[in-house]
């Protein structure tokens, strides 16, 4: 399963993210998870919301530079090399990461990361095979 992203493309300027997270919020957009990374010119965000069409639109409207891209949502064991270990299958299936982030589980115990991939539908079957759970949109 993937989840639909978005990437919000905000000046790195004071008062610019909050725009973006508030014309979220007024839209009753709720989010999920997050990312920023920044240079020095510009930030992006990625968020998982619940509503991405919507969000999708609402921040169009308002000005923003935004894209989705499909990513790939996963449960983790919180313990040491549980990461490394799905780290490890992306590597021996030959899936390249482009980037990771992660965000607070529902369930005790566990982690949950987001995973961007060059290749959605290998990686989710080179997970599937080596039994690590995906999760759904109720999980988030």
């Amino acid at each position: 399963m993937t989840f639909d992203q978005l990437s919000v493309f905000v000046e790195n300027k004071p008062g610019k993210l909050v725009e973006a997270l508030e014309t979220l919020s007024g839209a009753g957009i709720d989010l999920r998870a997050l990312s920023l990374a920044d240079t020095a010119d510009f930030g992006i965000l990625r968020t998982i919301v619940d509503e991405p069409a919507n969000a999708l639109n609402i921040l169009r409207e308002a000005g923003f530079l935004v894209k989705t891209s499909k990513v790939i949502p996963v449960e983790v064991s919180d313990k040491p090399g549980s990461f490394a270990a799905i780290m490890r299958i992306m590597s021996d299936a030959g899936i390249n990461v482009e980037y990771t982030y992660a965000f607070v589980a529902r369930r005790q115990g566990k982690a949950y990361v987001i995973l961007r991939v060059d290749d959605n539908d290998a990686a989710i079957k080179a997970l599937a095979d080596n039994g690590i759970e995906l999760l759904s949109a109720s999980d988030m």
